[in-house]
């Protein structure tokens, strides 16, 4: 297997948690984002990925983009360990998690964004830091009330296992960590955050320790 990844990406610091726990071992090719104008849009690239994002698997013949689809490949092709719970209620609520930080909350604070708020709409630094941390704060705090209310969550956001939602909050909140968000109002998601770190494949999966790491 091949892995096209960013190290700060969260979409690919998904994949590369979910190759860790399964095991996998894959190659790193690096996609600088910022390099060059992008190095994401130099035609090569593109010809695997046709959005000109990270990351992208290749897997043989293979090709698989968008990083819960690449979840869900390698969920299907490796089951074990699952990333999904057994019961279909509580695969509906890992998936919930799953949307709320995927959809919800990563596309208003991803790099393309914050790109074009500073050069396209010219909004200052600060202003570009005062939507990241409006729309983070926002999005915690619902996600925060529900993990409290729902009762499920225990080391982790569905009990003690890593589940694919696991792998979309851990680098949210490393996102959130570098644009110095106060995450104090968050208790759960910071113990789940903390305890997650302390697992092997999350710990291998940190950005920092990628090969192309700056």
């Amino acid at each position: 297997m091949k892995l096209y990844s960013y190290f700060r990406s969260s979409a690919s610091y998904r994949v590369r948690i979910a190759l860790n726990l399964k095991n996998l071992p894959y190659e790193y090719m690096p996609v600088h984002l910022l390099r060059d104008g992008g190095e994401q849009f130099k035609p090569a690239y593109r010809k695997l990925n046709h959005d000109s994002v990270v990351p992208t698997l290749v897997d043989g013949d293979n090709v698989v983009t968008q990083s819960l689809a690449i979840i869900e490949y390698l969920d299907e092709t490796h089951p074990e360990p699952p990333l999904l719970p057994s019961k279909p209620v509580d695969r509906a609520y890992v998936r919930s998690i799953v949307q709320q930080l995927a959809c919800e909350i990563h596309p208003l604070n991803n790099l393309r964004v914050l790109k074009y708020l500073k050069h396209k709409v010219g909004v200052s630094d600060e202003m570009k830091d005062a939507w990241y941390h409006h729309w983070i704060s926002s999005g915690f705090a619902a996600l925060e009330e529900y993990l409290v209310a729902d009762g499920r969550a225990g080391k982790l956001c569905f009990g003690d296992t890593p589940t694919v939602a696991d792998l979309c909050l851990v680098p949210q909140v490393f996102n959130a960590n570098r644009f110095k968000v106060d995450m104090s109002p968050y208790p759960t998601i910071r113990r789940i955050h903390e305890y997650a770190d302390t697992l092997d494949a999350f710990a291998r999966a940190e950005p920092g320790v990628q090969p192309d790491a700056e």
